[in-house]
């Protein structure tokens, strides 16, 4: 089966958005999936420690995940533009030079992840019951960057040719085979936290072939050797995009590491419970993701093909139809959110009681205010989109400041629920300063 290429600069633009996400949140709920599956196992099978353990990893794995992403998401910018303009020779060049790119990011990234792992978790105030747990993880997730980094370009070229089905198929084939990796490893052969971190890289390996497969059948995606050359200008544009976005993760994970040695500051039942709510944010903000992927190739292409009223009337239908889709998913949580953490805790009654309450409450905050997140999403991915990386970095700055300002301060306000409130105030933060963004970038581009 080929991949399934969708010209986006043409057609009813509510639908093409909607039937581009779609495929996306389904691919992301199945990634989700085993995330999630990754935590209960943990929890359930090796108690509330090895939960806490993977909780204090989150932000530092992220934070190189996030640049990944970034790095990732900035080439395929530049590949739906070339895509729309229906310049294909231009296309190769640009994904020749992106794989090159990738390769060198992915190196330098592995050598930099090995060397923070331990000073950043000690920076970080870990616990040192769990301190040895969580650094094993983060030594065999920093070992596996490579294969991150491509699943993470080769999904990217997809959908900046409009598929996000082919990307779908790999994270459910991916999210199988985590699961039963995960049972195996962790229930079966007693490999503890590492058999959860070797099941997770196994997995995006597979994704990784078969999304390779997929792109292999695109005619006009057939390199030459001269197509993967690194030239100044193309690298110079490349990195141009690829580098604030880059940037703007790596603050956003700064400031969630600082809000982990905070946490980590109130012991392991709190840690526990804010960790099942942590794992669950995932969850939430499916939905948000997607529609952003959606409107980085919609608004990419569109702008590609000079068709600037398709992106005004694109966004309009985007915010319309991701707040309906905040509601609901706020709805679903606030209505089950007792037994959703409850399936993360085990441990002494006391130590339950006490993880559930932390997680109930982190995660009745986060939904309750989930329409903001996904305003955010929409916005920041529209103003990529467009070309610019620059102001959603600033975004991440603006969120950096209201994150650790709040986590830092609110909790003498308001005891505990101040760390949750922060992370709230980071997402409005960011959406000051993107809404006004993107009417600006619009009117700059109308005007040329």
């Amino acid at each position: 089966m080929k991949a399934k290429i969708k010209d986006m600069t043409t057609g009813a633009p509510l639908p093409l958005i909607v039937s581009f996400a779609l495929p996306l949140m389904v691919g992301n709920i199945f990634q989700q999936l085993y995330t999630v599956v990754d935590t209960m196992v943990v929890g359930k099978a090796l108690g509330v420690d090895a939960l806490a353990a993977l909780g204090a990893t989150d932000w530092l794995y992220w934070m190189l995940l996030g640049m990944i992403q970034g790095v990732t998401q900035g080439f395929g910018i530049l590949m739906a533009r070339e895509f729309g303009a229906k310049q294909f020779e231009n296309l190769r060049s640009v994904v020749g030079s992106s794989t090159t790119l990738s390769a060198l990011s992915a190196l330098l990234f592995l050598i930099l992840g090995q060397a923070v792992a331990e000073p950043a978790l000690l920076l970080l105030n870990t616990p040192a019951e769990i301190m040895g747990g969580s650094l094993l993880y983060l030594r065999i997730m920093f070992l596996g960057i490579p294969i991150v980094m491509a699943y993470n370009l080769l999904a990217t070229i997809l959908r900046s040719l409009g598929d996000g089905q082919t990307p779908l198929y790999a994270m459910i084939v991916s999210a199988i085979s985590n699961i039963i990796l995960d049972l195996l490893f962790v229930l079966v052969l007693h490999w503890g936290i590492a058999g959860a971190a070797i099941a997770t890289l196994i997995a995006q390996g597979i994704s990784s072939i078969y999304c390779l497969l997929k792109i292999q059948k695109i005619e006009f995606l057939t390199l030459q050797k001269s197509n993967f050359a690194l030239k100044p200008a193309m690298a110079g544009r490349l990195l141009s995009l690829g580098s604030p976005m880059a940037a703007q993760n790596a603050i956003i994970a700064v400031g969630g590491m600082i809000i982990t040695a905070v946490v980590n500051g109130y012991g392991v039942a709190f840690i526990g419970g804010f960790t099942a709510a942590n794992k669950l944010y995932g969850v939430l903000e499916i939905a948000a993701t997607s529609y952003g992927y959606a409107m980085i190739t919609y608004v990419g292409q569109n702008l590609g093909a000079a068709k600037i009223d398709r992106i005004r009337i694109g966004m309009k239908w985007a915010i319309v139809v991701s707040l309906a889709t905040s509601a609901l998913i706020s709805l679903v949580m606030l209505t089950f959110s007792h037994p959703i953490i409850g399936a993360f805790v085990s441990g002494s009654a006391e130590e339950v009681t006490a993880a559930t309450a932390v997680g109930v409450t982190y995660l009745t905050i986060m939904s309750i205010c989930l329409p903001i997140l996904y305003i955010l999403h929409v916005t920041r991915s529209a103003v990529q989109g467009m070309g610019n990386t620059v102001l959603p970095m600033v975004s991440g700055i603006a969120e950096f400041i209201m994150r650790t300002g709040g986590v830092l301060l609110l909790p003498a306000i308001m005891g505990e629920n101040g760390i949750f409130v922060a992370e709230v105030s980071a997402w409005l933060g960011a959406d000051l300063i993107l809404v006004p963004s993107y009417f600006f970038i619009l009117r700059k581009i109308s005007r040329k």
